[in-house]
């Protein structure tokens, strides 16, 4: 739990799962708050989620082929039996 403000390096090591939304409630609210006082920070964050906004456009249109959800469905089954022997 984050009881304090953030320096700019905290904030920095959170940012990535701040922008994935991987941060408790406490930083998350620490980590905005941080965004809010620091334009530098918060010139950092707008980078990174405008290229995470990027990518995920390039992505949805690319094309997978149909047999792709199948293999990835056998890899982790065989994956979870693997870890359970």
């Amino acid at each position: 739990m984050v009881q304090h403000a953030l320096s700019c390096h905290e904030a920095f090591l959170r940012l990535n799962d701040y922008v994935d939304r991987e941060l408790s409630p406490a930083e998350h609210d620490a980590v905005a708050a941080h965004l809010f006082d620091c334009a530098k920070c918060a010139s950092v964050f707008e980078f990174e989620a405008d290229i995470l906004a990027d990518l995920k456009a390039k992505l949805s249109r690319i094309q997978l082929p149909p047999s792709l959800k199948d293999r990835v469905l056998e890899a982790i089954q065989r994956g979870a039996k693997a870890a359970d022997a």
